[in-house]
């Protein structure tokens, strides 16, 4: 794939990709199983079940249980984790080179033979409701949630990846199984990993361990969703600050114009010299945590703002906030402001592929939205051709008052908005 990088890809018959980074000053590697589905591609009756089998495939297998698995871990200092997303689940491992075949063993294991023993489902839904329960009382994780439901409205992008108490109280066993039988398929997976190791000798272990996996991929997913501009006003009275989501729609990984974006972002409220924690934290120092975050998916994406203030000056919030976007629309960022959110993006890229974990992420997510690597390099040339112009365009595309969608939690004391407010 790319001999800078020394990266190598292999196709299994059955479809599962297998992709490489050979890392030779290292002593460990990191692997990664990525299943190319996650919560969007759950019904919503079953709203939550790719991250209940994330959870239980840690419960045991035709041959280890959960303990057997802690412990053999443990015994070569290695690190087994997993996590889900909205269009993906990851299981992955680290280990020192040394013990490869017994971290891949064990990762393989987990992945192909989970049993779904009803006892464990039973003991697991209660530590999901558990994790459910904490997401409701952490207010900044429930004002995204409730952002991200609205925005999305019916659409299973819009759904919490953790599922509802309603929805994974049904959850069962032969459902799980059907799942994991209909989504773990060669075609619909991709194995990366990256660090002190050999392609071709890489390729043969998997090979081994995955030779009995199904072809084909997963059932096809719905159409991108049609984004709500709602107003979303959410009293409660335990909290001591208005937490404020506002966002708009945004374009999806792969646009050609992702970058102008990424910069847009960057300036916006993307550190600690953006124009949101300038203005609003630094000159009003009207609140302690305010950003702007990027979230694209295959199809779309938000730019979404966070702010956490007092009930008091939550609107002034709003309306700073909205002065800030009008701004990006009427002017194009001055060539410092601009060198610098470059520079800011570069470093942060550049940073984020120094570890083994990092890198074999970076390996399965091209591989997932792009079918294509796109070395350091190339992308820092990207981000250095974007002009000022064209960061002013993007922010012109998506700063319309009538796609604004804005959602408040907290005490809000008779706090009122409405869409004539949402200038900018």
């Amino acid at each position: 794939m790319s001999p800078e990088r020394n990266l190598r890809r292999t196709v299994l018959p059955n479809g599962l990709i297998v992709l490489t980074e050979r890392m030779e000053h290292l002593r460990s590697i990191a692997m990664g199983v990525w299943i190319k589905s996650g919560s969007r591609c759950e019904p919503a009756e079953t709203n939550g079940i790719s991250h209940f089998v994330e959870h239980m495939l840690f419960k045991g297998t035709r041959s280890r249980s959960a303990q057997h698995i802690a412990r053999e871990m443990d015994s070569i200092g290695g690190n087994l984790d997993a996590f889900t997303g909205k269009e993906t689940i990851c299981f992955n491992v680290k280990s020192l080179a040394e013990h490869v075949p017994i971290a891949m063993d064990v990762l393989t294991d987990l992945v192909l033979n989970p049993v779904f023993a009803s006892a464990d489902i039973e003991r697991e839904r209660g530590v999901i409701l558990e994790e459910i329960k904490i997401d409701e009382d952490n207010p900044d994780v429930l004002v995204h949630e409730l952002f991200t439901q609205n925005l999305w409205e019916d659409h299973p992008l819009g759904k919490p990846i953790l599922g509802t108490s309603k929805t994974v109280g049904r959850l069962d066993q032969q459902k799980l199984f059907d799942y994991h039988g209909g989504r773990f398929l060669g075609g619909n997976m991709v194995f990366s990993a990256a660090g002190d190791l050999d392609h071709d000798r890489f390729v043969e272990q998997v090979t081994s361990k995955f030779h009995a996996l199904p072809a084909g991929e997963a059932v096809s997913e719905e159409l991108a969703p049609a984004a709500s501009a709602r107003i979303v006003l959410r009293n409660k009275k335990a909290l001591e600050q208005v937490q404020i989501c506002l966002g708009v729609p945004a374009p999806p990984i792969t646009d050609d114009s992702r970058y102008a974006t990424l910069i847009l972002n960057t300036a916006l409220g993307g550190g600690m010299s953006s124009r949101l924690f300038q203005t609003i934290r630094e000159e009003r120092g009207m609140a302690y945590s305010i950003y702007s975050d990027l979230n694209p998916y295959r199809d779309t994406g938000t730019l979404c703002i966070y702010a956490g203030t007092s009930t008091g000056k939550a609107l002034e919030v709003v309306d700073l906030i909205l002065a800030e976007l009008s701004k990006l629309k009427q002017e194009p960022l001055g060539h410092e402001e601009l060198t610098r959110a470059k520079d800011q993006l570069k470093g942060n890229i550049l940073m984020g592929l120094e570890s083994s974990n990092s890198r074999m992420a970076n390996l399965a997510r091209q591989e997932m939205y792009f079918q294509q690597f796109f070395t350091a390099e190339e992308i820092i040339a990207r981000i250095d051709t974007v002009e000022a112009g064209q960061v002013q365009t993007m922010a012109q595309r998506l700063f319309h008052p009538d796609r604004i969608a804005v959602t408040l939690l907290g005490r809000l004391d008779g706090i009122k908005l409405n869409r004539v407010r949402l200038v900018c």
